[in-house]
């Protein structure tokens, strides 16, 4: 099982995982959801289906969502990336630095 997490310190988990074998854990660096594909599916789904929505109750919001998936499910298409590896790299550079220099 692949497993993302995010906020984590690696060493906390170090135990758990050792008795699971069969989970793969990725660390995504704080703040970089950006690069984290899931996150990426999360804010579309957001976008485009639970903001634009009423929901009377949990149940509603289920099904919307339940919804959204069956619709998108029969169509998948694959988010790509539009920048190249050097633009990316670039910006976090950039981004490093700020947060290094607080400017």
């Amino acid at each position: 099982m692949q497993l993302p997490l995010q906020f984590l310190n690696p060493h906390t988990v170090k135990k758990w995982l050792a008795a699971r074998p069969h989970y793969h854990v990725h660390f995504t660096p704080t703040s970089s959801s950006w690069l984290n594909q899931i996150e990426r599916w999360f804010a579309e789904i957001t976008r485009k289906r639970i903001r634009r929505g009423t929901f009377r109750s949990v149940r509603e919001l289920t099904k919307a969502i339940q919804d959204y998936i069956q619709r998108y499910n029969r169509n998948p298409q694959p988010f790509q990336w539009v920048a190249s590896a050097s633009k990316i790299i670039r910006k976090v550079n950039k981004y490093k630095e700020t947060l290094e220099t607080g400017d």
